[in-house]
């Protein structure tokens, strides 16, 4: 078994820098999509502050699906350019919400969640799916959790797509 050490009090610069080794010697030489992305959930999950979801929607026959994911139940299905998850998908760009009571057509899988951040998962041209983080504290992500959780994702599609 596999417990992290990651002190959650570190600024977060240090810590998303912290989060990718972690990540790096997680996936390290596992060649399953599905592994390498449940580990990866729970390694956000477990070692941010303040998230009520940490996961995965994978991109399947033109629509994400949930995949792997620490947290409650989720929607299984969001349609392209639906939602912040699609949307962030649809323009293949990260979205940062601080309210997402004011993102028009939020999908509200978990109604405790208030803020969210959504980075897309592209290798070459393709896009994967996107990571999704969800909070139920108003304006949890900033752009500090975007260039670090757009670095995990990068160490996670080297891994899972190397060049």
């Amino acid at each position: 078994m596999h417990e992290s050490s990651i002190a959650a009090d570190l600024p977060k610069p240090k810590l998303y820098a912290e989060l990718a080794r972690e990540l790096q010697s997680l996936i390290a030489g596992e060649p399953d999509d599905i592994a390498n992305f449940a580990n990866a959930s729970a390694l956000l999950f477990n070692s941010l502050p303040d998230l009520n979801w940490a996961g995965f929607y994978l991109l399947k026959r033109g629509e994400l699906v949930v995949g792997p994911f620490q947290g409650k139940p989720a929607c299984v299905r969001i349609a392209m350019g639906k939602g912040v998850c699609g949307t962030s998908a649809a323009r293949r760009a990260t979205i940062l919400v601080t309210n997402v009571h004011d993102f028009p057509g939020h999908i509200a899988c978990d109604s405790a969640s208030n803020s969210e951040i959504v980075v897309p998962m592209i290798a070459g041209d393709e896009l994967l799916g996107v990571l999704d983080l969800d909070s139920p504290t108003l304006a949890r992500f900033d752009e500090e959790d975007q260039a670090g959780l757009e670095e995990f994702v990068a160490t996670l599609l080297r891994q899972i797509r190397p060049a």
